[in-house]
């Protein structure tokens, strides 16, 4: 478990944000941050990928602060794609997933073939091969999110961070990206909306509300009629899906 959190707060214009959250990611497994709307899943991603400060507590990789680790070498280890990850410029995929290489090299060093395999690799697992040369305005939605996590595959990181990955995505293309990041050879902290994605893909979850943990755990212990109703101020029937096992919320009148 090399990325950890340890009792971590964060503020906005004094207001705590994140309250005292602990967690470390599972090796070569997936975290699910549940919670509704403003709970805070966004803001913790972005302080476990060093792009803020911690107020208290801290973050760290390998037992050592993201603050002491060199800026080049975190961004080797980790990799985040936000929510709203694009670009204004019209480029084209293989360009934007070669970005992924940055950290792995000096400003005037050559693109070499290791890198253009790395590439190639990324597209390769996210299916974008056939796409490497398509504009990143002619790209639907589901793509562009490929597209983005290429790009982060490109890096070469051993803890991919994704904020909300399936956001307005269909329900196909939703399945089909989160079947993609379940078979990465990475460890992976992801935040969802959708409860029944996050019980069927994550190995792990963390409930937040109002920036604090109120559950943490297996779908099976985290995904329950009482913390839905607790958290999300909604009635749901929560079963065992026939299907893979796992649980399925029912949301009720």
């Amino acid at each position: 478990m090399s990325l950890r959190a340890d009792n971590v707060g964060w503020r906005s214009d004094g207001r705590l944000i994140i309250q005292g959250v602990s967690l470390a990611l599972p090796e070569r497994g997936i975290l699910g941050l549940i919670g509704p709307n403003g709970s805070g899943k966004s803001t913790l991603l972005r302080l476990l990928a060093g792009l803020r400060p911690p107020s208290q507590g801290s973050v760290s990789l390998d037992r050592q602060a993201l603050a002491q680790w060199p800026r080049k070498a975190l961004a080797r280890r980790l990799a985040l794609v936000e929510q709203h990850a694009g670009t204004d410029i019209d480029i084209a995929v293989q360009d934007i997933v070669r970005l992924g290489r940055t950290p792995h090299r000096g400003a005037l060093a050559p693109w070499t073939s290791a890198d253009q395999t790395i590439v190639d690799q990324a597209l390769a697992r996210m299916q974008l091969s056939d796409l490497r040369q398509r504009p990143w305005r002619s790209l639907s939605g589901g793509e562009r999110q490929r597209t983005q996590i290429a790009r982060a595959l490109a890096q070469c990181p051993s803890e991919l961070l994704l904020d909300e990955p399936t956001n307005h995505l269909d329900i196909q293309h939703q399945l089909q990206l989160l079947q993609l990041i379940q078979g990465l050879p990475v460890t992976c902290v992801m935040a969802l909306h959708d409860l029944n994605l996050a019980a069927m893909f994550c190995d792990q979850l963390v409930m937040l509300q109002h920036g604090r943990v109120v559950a943490s755990g297996s779908p099976e212990q985290v995904i329950t009629a009482a913390l839905i109703a607790e958290v999300y101020g909604v009635r749901a029937e929560v079963t065992r899906s026939a299907h893979h096992g796992r649980p399925h919320v029912q949301y009720l009148p």
